[in-house]
């Protein structure tokens, strides 16, 4: 397929996403979903699943109309410029706490499991050091170098999973319905913003080769990841039983730290070198949206140029917790609260606004790569 110059394609696009939301595996999300639904963490993630496609959806179904503008353009047209910067503002304060506290978290993996004696400042800068020349880079380099991991990172993740299966036992995952299907349905609907990532990706809908690459790469991506993570709830549980995988900071690193694979004991040394990469990805990522959502609210076209103020706040604001895993375990707790109504509230309000305003009247969708 040809790529536009300063676009990237499918198969970029749903790298990129397998690579954010689905990392979120390896981080406290288990932890989080189990507090509420138990050894039925896997049904709550199907679930959100299953509620995080409706937004995500009519989300696309707005950018049909809107190939050309980014998600702060989309929303400056819908709701007028004063009440459209207010939303793309409390956007961004979301999304840079959110980036703030999920960085932190992976210093804590970081130092905790594998690098013990590097002092946390140490690890914090040098990711963000290497994550902030990363989203300098653009969003071309940043979809190549996933596309180019994606394969060794989905292969050493099936194998951890599959060993994990082998290893586990299958009883742990009854009770089905875990503590009841009212508490599925309580942890669902509070932790459904893990996938809200897809509304800020909005912010990249334009570099996306084509409006069609767009919805395509959105839906597999969703797909993928959904199925990544039920996938590994179940492997935790099976491995751990539920009591143990709540307790469990980082089940994930617990599990390829527990597991042997025949003539090689420790298996993180095959997974962390790609983990590690896949993690600088994400939040080179991450700060490349941060730096467009400000640039589009400044009105600032070379927003690239924003990428070092963003780091140095997110650094000065991620070295101020003194108790760093419990401080930021409860912060993601209710970062998570907060933007699920959000991510399941704008989405179907942009679309009604756009319905009335007859956005879909004249709706012109590039169809082409």
């Amino acid at each position: 397929m040809k790529q536009n110059k300063g676009k990237i394609g499918i198969k970029e696009y749903v790298a990129i996403i397998a690579l954010t939301i689905g990392t979120k595996l390896s981080d406290d999300t288990p932890s989080i979903i189990f507090e509420d639904a138990r050894n039925a963490g896997w049904i709550a993630v199907l679930l959100m699943g299953g509620m995080a496609f409706i937004p995500i959806i009519l989300l696309i179904k707005v950018f049909s109309a809107h190939p050309d503008k980014n998600l702060h353009e989309v929303i400056i047209h819908l709701f007028g410029r004063f009440f459209g910067n207010i939303i793309s503002i409390a956007l961004l304060l979301a999304g840079v706490a959110s980036v703030t506290v999920d960085s932190g978290t992976y210093v804590d993996i970081i130092g905790t499991m594998y690098f013990t004696k590097t002092p946390a400042s140490i690890i914090y800068m040098v990711l963000l050091l290497v994550c902030a020349y990363g989203a300098k880079r653009g969003i071309e380099q940043i979809g190549s170098v996933a596309w180019v991991l994606i394969p060794y990172l989905k292969i050493t993740l099936l194998i951890a999973l599959l060993v994990s299966f082998n290893s586990g036992h299958f009883d742990f995952i009854f009770p089905i319905w875990g503590e009841g299907k009212m508490e599925i349905a309580k942890s669902s609907v509070k932790n459904v913003s893990i996938f809200s990532d897809f509304l800020f990706i909005g912010l990249i809908a334009p570099l996306v080769a084509s409006y069609k690459d767009f919805r395509k790469g959105t839906i597999i991506g969703l797909l993928m990841v959904v199925f990544e993570i039920i996938l590994a709830m179940i492997s935790f549980v099976m491995l751990f039983d539920y009591t143990t995988a709540e307790m469990l900071n980082y089940p994930f690193h617990e599990t390829i730290r527990y597991i042997e694979i025949g003539f090689l004991p420790n298996v993180e040394t095959l997974f962390f070198p790609f983990w590690l990469v896949a993690t600088f990805i994400r939040f080179s990522f991450y700060l490349y949206l941060s730096a467009v959502l400000l640039g589009g609210i400044l009105k600032i076209g070379e927003f690239e140029y924003l990428i070092p103020l963003i780091t140095i706040f997110i650094l000065l604001l991620g070295l101020a917790p003194d108790s760093p895993s419990i401080f930021l375990y409860i912060m993601r707790q209710k970062l998570l609260m907060l933007l699920s109504p959000v991510f399941l509230c704008l989405p179907p309000l942009m679309w009604l606004i756009a319905k009335i305003r007859g956005d879909f009247k004249n709706e012109t969708v590039q169809e082409s790569s």
